[in-house]
């Protein structure tokens, strides 16, 4: 068998005895206790009638079209900026710049469509009311925020938070909390990984028991601050919880030297800033867009592909016996299995589910030597892109074998499982594909979920799609 490159900077963590792959990744739904109120919504809401109000005021006909496609713009643009987000600390001044790049971007696009249909008085009305508009927007949220800080003070809006670490900070840092109930975070205990002496609030486990006590205290916010538990295994422990419909925050170290304390991800409560991990990758909104752009853009692949495709499916058959597609099982999101398509590219073997394949092996064909480099081996995947059994963009699929002996030997490998298998990814746009490192591509696919968003997904398929026209070329 082949050599298989693992990397040289990784050291045995799991125990001893091959892994069930088909467990090791994070179950989805993960109870907690549902918000009464969601603030996002509420925030949302009051846009809507300052903005109705403003242009019921200067526009004489509201019914026509562009009413509520200016209000539909400024709506949008303020989420797609975490307008929307339920946070923590609510300041208006903080939202004044996202609420003004709202309304002009939508203005920015009616004047384009004024200009194809013939808007100009419609639009210099609408135009002279965006700033009354801004204005209203914010005088309507800080209503909103006064409201719901004086809820907090009197034990509305509550959000069961659990604190991990128990050490100086964490204690103060919950003591603040109690003090500060307007920021409406209600601290159940701390996590550790040994019963600290004198805290304000119960001792409810050691770092490995996240999952089960998300559940059991239905958490809403979880807050990582300083205990003694070590870095490294509060990554494993995080990520085995990230399904959990859970709010997590990081308070940084050194956040007293000014660290982190401004961005849209972060809240600054009573001095402390709070980093919010989005776990885009994870939500459901996040997934479902993926989701819909997959489709989208397999579908029009085949289609435009369908010359290449078939020409592709006619030289396999022709050049060596055995059936155009290679199947072969692959272990996709979770663990479950994912049958992948690939266009044949070598001779028909029974030792490919155990053999480490390498482009030099002497199997390949002529023209699957020619695929292979150009990846257009891979091709028939864009099939199982639109079955759901793979995506895009995502780390890429392993045989079962080779996962168990990876699970075994690589730090995180098994947390690549978070997501779908992808039909490129991270890891292979940075040239790990092929007889590479396993040890940097499970970095690389961890970086990617982690840190997911639809505009570094549209990045990697502009850089895939360079790659397979320099090899064509090539």
């Amino acid at each position: 068998m082949s050599s298989v490159t693992i990397g040289r900077d990784y050291r045995s963590w799991l125990p001893s005895g091959a892994p069930d792959h088909t467990r090791t990744a994070p179950r989805e739904g993960t109870a907690r206790s549902r918000r009464t109120v969601s603030y996002g919504k509420v925030v949302a809401a009051g846009d809507v009638v300052a903005l109705a109000i403003v242009l019921a005021a200067f526009v004489p006909n509201v019914l026509q079209w562009w009413v509520p496609a200016f209000v539909m713009g400024v709506l949008g643009v303020a989420g797609l900026r975490g307008q929307y987000r339920t946070r923590i600390t609510m300041s208006v001044a903080r939202d004044a710049k996202p609420i003004v790049t709202s309304v002009a971007v939508s203005l920015v696009v009616l004047a384009t469509l004024e200009g194809l249909g013939g808007y100009t008085g419609t639009f210099l009305k609408i135009g002279s009311a965006a700033g009354i508009a801004v204005v209203a927007v914010l005088v309507a949220r800080a209503l909103g925020y006064a409201t719901i800080r004086q809820g907090r003070k009197r034990g509305a809006f509550g959000e069961r938070t659990l604190i991990v670490g128990a050490g100086q900070v964490a204690v103060r840092f919950a003591e603040t909390l109690d003090e500060h109930p307007e920021y409406g975070l209600r601290p159940v205990g701390f996590l550790d990984d040994c019963e600290g002496e004198e805290l304000p609030h119960p001792w409810l486990g050691r770092i490995e028991h996240l999952d089960k006590i998300l559940r059991d205290e239905k958490i809403d916010r979880l807050v990582i601050a300083f205990g003694i538990g070590r870095d490294y295994d509060l990554v494993d422990v995080l990520r085995a919880s990230d399904n959990a419909d859970v709010d997590i925050h990081v308070l940084p170290r050194f956040f007293e030297l000014g660290f982190a304390d401004q961005g849209k991800n972060v809240d600054v409560v009573w001095g402390y800033p709070l980093l919010h991990l989005p776990r885009a990758a994870l939500r459901m909104a996040p997934r479902m867009t993926k989701r819909i752009f997959d489709v989208v853009v397999a579908g029009l692949l085949l289609v435009v592909c369908s010359p290449i495709y078939g020409a592709l499916a006619l030289a396999v058959k022709l050049t060596s016996p055995g059936p155009v597609y290679f199947r072969q099982s692959r272990v996709g999101k979770r663990g479950e299995a994912v049958d992948v398509l690939k266009f044949r590219s070598m001779r028909v073997n029974g030792d490919s589910d155990t053999q480490w394949n390498v482009d030099s092996d002497a199997r390949v064909t002529a023209i699957g030597v020619f695929i292979r480099k150009t990846s257009l081996d891979e091709l028939p995947q864009l099939w199982n892109v639109l079955r759901g059994d793979m995506s895009l963009v995502g780390p890429r699929p392993e045989r079962p074998f080779f996962v168990g002996q990876f699970e075994l030997e690589v730090p995180h490998y098994q947390d690549r499982l978070r997501v779908p298998a992808g039909l490129t990814g991270l890891a292979q746009v940075n040239g790990l594909r092929g007889d590479t490192s396993i040890d940097e591509r499970a970095w690389f696919d961890n970086h990617y979920i982690d840190n997911w968003s639809m505009g570094g997904d549209l990045v990697i398929l502009a850089r895939t799609a360079g790659a397979v026209v320099r090899q064509i070329r090539n």
